[in-house]
């Protein structure tokens, strides 16, 4: 047993303590920590077990680390805006705290702001050393049974950036041998002899957590059906702290394809993790946010509200974050697609009653429901949105490969 004094922002699961990662007394950290976190940091004893054993992923209903309504610290010198104590530290090399990801759930803003550092880092590793060999010598698996441009391509970038090896298949679902009916089980038990970590995409929401089950190395769940789409929120997260400059306080609204979005239920779930958040859902009837958002926003102390006015809400809002219609999970619907589609498009006149610091993000790709005469416009975020999704993937397969 250890009772050397460590921060706050450890972890716990059971009697196992983890550190979090260190938030480093950086020119970056002092413009942008101040708004990831917020915690008083005092020496606590952390105490270690051998007998207790760690999940691989985290249920919300067993998460040990709810939100504290505190943040990481720093120096009180470091910020303009707020002032903090002790800045903490981290063991370089320490294991990541996850050995998956695989829902936003899994993640409190303790470890969110340390992952947010290291993207920053990898934002200058990308820019400054591009022959990066943090992952030389690790390979890492794409399995995507369902179409992707930014995320498959987005993750094999980012493996590339840090010396690592890709191996891929765009289409699983008709050119693997998924169609002669293996199993996803069977499928995973098979890459993970070729590689180190496996990023998927699938059709069924569930699918990312039977594989993790299933696989010995790291799984990354790149979206699975209309389920979650967790490294879509961080990068969403990561990119409305930047374009924002905070995260407490924060009106946004999620417009859309909320029913079938995966990228706004995993959202919903990261901004619970903040303070005095309001969230505004406007979407048409059919495709209406569900009730376990609804419900879990509740538990956490979320203000949320439903509006069928646009308008009304991007004039309130930070962020008005647009979803496509996704005609591909209506099935043979036609007429619901139809109702649905077309019925809220962020143009000119929409950007003309935003505030002047607020932005337009979208997970992409987009049909007609953001005109393009708005990219033109400061406050479109959406590229330099996508372009954020490369550092985090960078950072994330840093931390499940290598560590801190």
């Amino acid at each position: 047993m250890s009772s050397s004094p460590v921060c706050p922002c450890s972890l716990h699961k059971g009697a196992v303590g983890f550190r979090v990662a260190a938030i480093s007394a950086t020119k970056w950290h002092q413009q942008f920590c101040c708004f990831f976190s917020s915690v008083p940091c005092k020496p606590s004893p952390i105490s270690l077990s051998n007998s207790v054993s760690i999940s691989r992923f985290f249920p919300e209903n067993r998460l040990p680390w709810g939100h504290t309504g505190r943040s990481l610290p720093i120096n009180e010198n470091q910020c303009n805006a707020i002032s903090f104590e002790n800045p903490c530290s981290f063991q370089v090399g320490e294991k990541f705290q996850l050995e998956d990801v695989i829902e936003a759930q899994q993640f409190d803003r303790s470890i969110l702001s340390a992952i947010f550092e290291v993207a920053r880092e990898m934002e200058n590793i990308e820019k400054n050393s591009p022959r990066s060999q943090i992952l030389k010598g690790y390979l890492m698996a794409t399995l995507f049974y369902e179409p992707s441009t930014r995320t498959r391509l987005s993750f094999e970038s980012a493996m590339k950036h840090l010396g690592g090896e890709v191996l891929t298949t765009e289409n699983a679902r008709e050119f693997s041998s998924a169609a002669k009916g293996e199993t996803l089980e069977d499928t995973i038990r098979t890459i993970e002899g070729y590689s180190d970590i496996i990023v998927m995409r699938h059709f069924e929401s569930g699918a990312a957590r039977r594989a993790a089950a299933t696989a010995s190395i790291p799984v990354i769940n790149a979206g699975d059906g209309p389920g979650q789409h967790p490294t879509q929120a961080l990068l969403d997260v990561y990119t409305i702290g930047r374009e924002i400059g905070k995260l407490d306080g924060i009106k946004v609204g999620l417009v859309g394809d909320l029913a079938n979005g995966r990228t706004v239920r995993s959202l919903a779930y990261l901004l619970s993790k903040y303070q005095d958040v309001k969230i505004y859902f406007v979407a048409p009837d059919v495709v209406k946010m569900k009730d376990d958002i609804k419900d879990y926003l509740m538990s956490k102390g979320i203000e949320w509200e439903e509006s069928d006015d646009l308008m009304e809400v991007a004039s309130k809002c930070d962020v008005v974050y647009q979803t496509r219609i996704q005609r591909e999970r209506f099935g043979e619907r036609i007429d619901l697609y139809e109702e649905a589609q077309g019925k809220y498009i962020v143009d000119r006149d929409v950007l003309r009653i935003m505030q002047k610091h607020a932005v337009v993000m979208h997970p992409l790709p987009r049909l007609d429901e953001i005109t393009v005469d708005v990219d033109a416009d400061p406050r479109a975020a959406y590229f330099r949105q996508a372009k954020n999704g490369l550092y985090i993937r960078m950072a994330l397969l840093k931390l499940l490969l290598v560590g801190w």
